[in-house]
């Protein structure tokens, strides 16, 4: 499949994806040094009011869905590196057919074309 992709697109494209890579294990790292203090810390740094308790709470379960999320999206950025790398990146893992450059350069993970992505949401696939 054309995707009109050159080899100098592609390095670029890689070159985003490995950055973004970076950026969020790094986040990835913090988050998860976070929610072990939280842990660790628990009995000796425990709020004297409930409401204290409940909002530290919320904010454990909030770094721990925040830490999920990007733990997702390493591994669509880790596919895509992999596409990048067997020939198919820029296809429409649903349609076959290239996905635009505008959404690559906005989301240089994307594996679905606009189209494809809003169907298979509507469907509940994705």
């Amino acid at each position: 499949m054309k995707t009109g992709l050159t080899r100098q697109d592609l390095g670029k494209f890689r070159q985003m994806l490995l950055e973004k890579r970076a950026e969020l294990l790094g986040d990835y790292e913090s988050l998860q040094t976070d929610a072990q203090d939280h842990g660790a810390g628990a009995l000796s740094h425990m709020p004297m009011h409930m409401a204290d308790v409940g909002s530290d709470n919320y904010e454990h379960e909030f770094t721990l869905g925040l830490m999920e999320s990007e733990r997702r999206l390493v591994a669509e950025i880790d596919d895509a590196l992999a596409r990048i790398e067997n020939g198919t990146y820029g296809v429409c893992l649903y349609t076959g057919e290239p996905i635009p450059r505008n959404r690559l350069e906005a989301q240089p993970w994307a594996k679905y074309c606009i189209e494809a992505a809003r169907e298979l949401e509507r469907l509940g696939k994705i």
